[in-house]
C-alpha cells in the first residue's frame, strides 16, 4: 500500500520540501513540535529503519546533519533534536527538530494546524540556510 509520504514525494499531496535528491527528501512537518520540524525521508518506500539498506541509513543520516546545521543557523535553537520513531507513519524517516529543551521532542506537544503562511515562511527560511551552506542543487524552489 501506497504510503502518505510516497504520495507526498510524487506530487500528489502537497509538502514543503527543503531537500530532495535522487534517494531522498526533506520536508516541514504538517504537525510541528516546533518551528522547523523537518522529516528526512527516503524516496524507497520501507517501512522500518533497521530495515533500510545501510547506504541510505547513512545517507539520511548525513542529509539530516545537513538540515539540522541549516536549522541552527536559520532558528537558533539551544539543541537540534533527532527523533526515529516510526509509528506515526509506515515510511522509515528521521525528525530533525529545533529544540530548546527535552520537553520539545513530546508528540503530545505537536502543533495540530498551523498557518499555511507560517509553514511557507519557516520552509523559506531553512530553504535560505541550506542555499547559504552551499547546498543550492538539492533545495527545491
Amino acid at each position: 500500500m501506497t504510503t502518505i509520504f510516497t504520495r507526498i514525494i510524487a506530487g500528489e499531496l502537497p509538502g514543503r520540501f527543503v531537500w530532495r535528491d535522487d534517494r531522498c527528501v526533506a520536508f516541514l512537518s504538517i504537525n510541528p513540535l516546533h518551528d522547523g520540524h523537518t522529516l528526512v525521508v527516503p524516496i524507497a518506500e520501507i517501512d522500518h529503519w533497521i530495515d533500510l539498506p545501510p547506504a541510505t541509513a547513512e545517507h539520511l543520516m548525513h542529509v539530516s546533519h545537513l538540515i539540522g546545521r541549516a536549522q541552527q543557523s536559520a532558528f537558533e535553537p539551544s539543541r537540534i533534536g533527532l527523533i526515529i520513531a516510526g509509528f506515526e507513519v509506515p515510511h522509515a524517516h528521521v525528525h530533525v527538530i529545533p529544540i530548546g529543551n527535552m520537553a520539545d521532542l513530546d508528540f503530545a506537544n505537536a502543533a495540530a494546524t498551523v498557518d499555511p503562511a507560517e509553514l511557507d515562511r519557516v520552509a523559506d527560511e531553512l530553504r535560505a540556510s541550506l542555499r547559504e551552506h552551499g547546498h543550492d542543487e538539492f533545495v527545491p524552489t
